[in-house]
């Protein structure tokens, strides 16, 4: 959770300083048409004195004024549609998109983390049973971080109890990791499904604005509908944005959960092989 608040104070914290950076560029892009409209103020006037200019001339001007325009960044575009589309149900899709994008990145890294080379252990547990050492091989499997090895070493610690006792903690502790890996999906679901829905609610109530304008003034002008609906489908666009991006996310986790999965079960049908094999079918030899 700790984790999760963290990323969280980072991804605001990556937003105000988007926020200040869009915020300079668009006090200097103002500065720059402010010093174009004083080129073209004195272009103007030294027309006026010149009376006329060749045509050639004027489309040589025309295309240097098209070329000095500032061009429009991302940013500037976001922020405008953002605007645009109403600030109240906008930042609700936006809260959507931060705190799924907390949980997602929270869940990539805890996942990597997990993630053991599961061969290598097995190889060094094997060496330790081989040699009758099983406290040793638990020792290994507490010493390393992730759900196979906390599998593997609760199933060595009911070794003595015969390997049906084994298998029955394997699967019990097996749940529970599972349980562990598959933690915060929900929420993140959540926000997928309701990034759109969210989106899709202002776009109607927009809808309903625009109508009532319409009824308002009596009369349906073709500009006023078609930039109110505009607006309102702003909403629905930056919604389904924002499920799209979640969603790689939601299927990017839940493939890693179900490889770290695949791969603990295999290492469990290992471990139970290598027992039987070294003579703990039936409990620790050296018990009786």
């Amino acid at each position: 959770m700790r984790n999760l608040f963290a990323l969280l104070l980072i991804l605001l914290f990556g937003a105000t300083v988007c926020n200040n950076a869009v915020s300079a560029q668009d006090n200097s892009g103002n500065q720059q048409l402010a010093f174009q409209n004083a080129k073209k103020d004195d272009t103007t006037t030294k027309v006026d004195e010149t009376k006329a200019e060749p045509a050639k001339d004027d489309k040589k001007a025309e295309d240097k004024k098209e070329a000095d325009k500032p061009k429009t960044t991302f940013y500037q575009m976001v922020k405008k549609y953002y605007i645009d589309g109403g600030w109240e149900f906008m930042s609700l899709v936006l809260i959507c998109l931060i705190f799924g994008l907390a949980v997602a990145i929270e869940r990539v890294i805890t996942l990597s983390l997990a993630t053991v080379n599961t061969k290598k252990l097995l190889g060094r547990i094997e060496d330790r049973i081989k040699n009758r050492d099983i406290e040793g091989a638990r020792e290994i499997c507490l010493s390393t971080s992730g759900p196979t090895a906390e599998v593997l070493g609760e199933g060595l610690r009911r070794v003595d109890d015969g390997i049906e006792a084994v298998e029955s903690a394997i699967t019990s502790n097996g749940s529970v990791q599972v349980g562990l890996l598959e933690k915060g999906l929900v929420w993140l679901a959540l926000f997928i499904a309701l990034a759109p829905m969210l989106g899709f609610l202002g776009t109607v109530i927009g809808m309903i604005f625009a109508f009532d304008t319409i009824q308002a003034s009596g009369d349906i002008k073709p500009d006023e509908v078609a930039g109110g609906i505009k607006i309102a489908l702003i909403t629905t666009v930056f919604g389904l944005i924002v499920a799209m991006i979640l969603q790689i996310f939601y299927n990017l986790i839940t493939s890693k959960v179900d490889s770290l999965t695949n791969k603990m079960e295999d290492a469990t049908i290992s471990l139970i092989d290598i027992l039987i094999d070294n003579g703990y079918k039936n409990g620790n030899p050296q018990s009786k």
